[in-house]
């Protein structure tokens, strides 16, 4: 073992913190150790909980609108009416607000086109903008803000 050998070990167990070090090459026997208050990371019991800081849920007062009756999310909803349905394309929380303080993205009674965000559905923390796919008016809200939906909920009603 030669003496830049030596020194680049000497150099790793620097920057990777380890204390001690044993080794044993052919007939050649090896052990540094370094003086210091640095820790060896591998002689240590992780501690996740100690240093981990607690998951806070944000919390959402979106105001409920008073222009429907309250639906929750696993009733039926009746396919006899006039128009069609915009349904939810994923598992998520519906918002019909982008942020708590704010108006809601469309209004019973509102003239969407395709293009128009009528919702929000967060799935696995990232908020997905919903849009109409289909132009008409508004006609009604099928579920309430902060609802689970899963795939094919109907959000919306819309005639033409």
């Amino acid at each position: 073992m030669e003496l830049k050998q030596i020194k680049e070990l000497m150099t790793a167990m620097g920057r990777l913190g380890i204390k001690k070090l044993s080794l044993k090459q052919d007939k050649v026997e090896l052990q540094l150790e370094r003086e210091g208050t640095e820790a060896n990371p591998f002689d240590q019991s992780p501690s996740f909980a100690s240093s981990a800081e607690p998951i806070k849920k944000a919390s959402y007062d979106l105001p409920k609108s008073q222009d429907h009756q309250p639906i929750s999310a696993g009733a039926p909803v009746s396919a006899d009416g006039p128009g069609s349905f915009i349904t939810s394309p994923m598992v998520g929380t519906f918002y019909m607000a982008p942020a708590p303080d704010a108006a809601p993205f469309v209004q019973i009674g509102q003239k969407v086109t395709k293009d128009t965000v009528v919702c929000i559905v967060e799935a696995m923390k990232v908020m997905n903008e919903i849009k109409a796919g289909q132009s008409g008016t508004i006609s009604e809200r099928l579920v309430d803000s902060e609802s689970p939906v899963e795939f094919g909920t109907k959000l919306f009603r819309v005639t033409p």
